[in-house]
């Protein structure tokens, strides 16, 4: 069966363990709507066996690694994100389909007979074809929810076939790429850098360099965790009874850790995108929590404003299909301790987002 697997090894007295992610056949008679992108590509970037990650705070002599190999013990963030979300989806008898990271970039082929891609957790490295086969996939009519945040922050460029991808985040002068000048779109930095001109917003909706951090790395950590609804009539909230400026999902922090957004403008107390991040024309702001980014991570951007407030974003736009974002890595939070209106939100975008055409 499609899925996670955990494996355990042992040998005399020594145990491991890895993991892999098995893919549904392509020649399924009854393949599953709904398809889970497991975030494998985040889980290698943290993961520091050997001494070295993407991460100077798990290196080596603090020592920060632009070069992350798969063919080593595997790291495993699927405990913490993903499976929340997948035993709450299995009690409710929603049928998921798994894929990894790079399933989305070398087999493209597994988005072929689904209605509704799901991103869960902290899906934060893309490579550039990851991207392009999703968009193709929601510009011909497919729907994609990101029940995530610090969604497509870094672009990465895959190596060996996959076996390997490349990161260099803050040192992108150190990129051969950059080097090259030959065009920096495929320059591994953040997606919403200037010169890759390619932000996460195009895609998401949303974008990390709007939102940032509550209750985390000392941003916000009196935040209540909740999310403000605005647009209460939108069929995402229907069947919930909230109404306009009630709060949700505070009592298992919804809210929390890393959150994207969008760039806002108020009017008669309604949030708008300005769109001048990149946040498609038709996107639309269901419900918003304040987030900000620590100053030791943001202000080595040469074009970051410094004092910069953000918002987590609840929203949803159509682009051939249709995209929504709940902007939090923590939304699952909600459905672990039972939360009935996070749920209910969850369902209605599922159910009408994998029905059949």
């Amino acid at each position: 069966k499609s899925g996670y697997y955990q494996v355990t090894l042992r040998a005399a007295e020594a145990t491991g363990s890895c993991h892999f992610v098995l893919r549904e056949s392509l020649d399924a008679k009854d393949p599953a709507p709904v398809l889970l992108q497991l975030a494998t590509n985040t889980y290698n970037a943290y993961n520091n066996w050997g001494g070295f990650s993407l991460y100077a705070y798990n290196g080596r002599d603090k020592i920060q690694g632009s070069r992350v190999s798969f063919h080593r013990p595997p790291g495993s963030l699927f405990g913490k994100w993903e499976q929340p979300f997948v035993a709450w989806a299995e009690k409710n008898g929603i049928r998921l389909a798994f894929a990894a990271s790079s399933d989305l970039e070398f087999h493209p082929d597994t988005l072929k007979s689904r209605r509704l891609v799901l991103s869960v957790g902290h899906d934060e490295y893309w490579s550039a074809p990851m991207r392009d086969h999703l968009e193709a996939f929601i510009g011909d009519g497919g729907n994609v929810a990101f029940f995530s945040g610090n969604t497509c922050c870094w672009q990465v460029r895959s190596e060996e076939g996959g076996n390997a991808l490349t990161c260099w985040k803050q040192s992108y002068k150190s990129d051969p790429v950059f080097e090259a000048r030959e065009g920096h779109g495929l320059l591994t930095s953040l997606w919403s850098h200037h010169l890759i001109g390619r932000p996460e917003n195009t895609l998401t909706g949303v974008g990390f360099l709007w939102g940032g951090y509550h209750k985390s790395h000392g941003q916000y950590m009196d935040g209540s965790g909740a999310f403000t609804a605005h647009r209460t009539d939108h069929w995402i909230f229907g069947g919930t009874g909230l109404k306009r400026g009630e709060a949700f999902g505070g009592k298992h922090t919804v809210v929390g850790y890393e959150c994207d957004g969008c760039d806002i403008e108020w009017h008669d107390g309604l949030p708008f995108p300005t769109h001048r991040d990149g946040t498609p024309k038709n996107f639309e702001i269901l419900a918003t929590a304040p987030a900000r980014w620590h100053p030791d991570d943001s202000e080595w951007y040469e074009k970051w404003e410094k004092g910069r407030e953000g918002n987590a974003v609840v929203g949803i736009y159509e682009s051939g299909g249709t995209v929504v974002t709940t902007g939090t890595t923590d939304w699952a939070h909600g459905l672990r301790g039972g939360d009935p209106v996070v749920e209910r939100i969850t369902r209605n975008i599922i159910d009408r987002l994998s029905r059949p055409k």
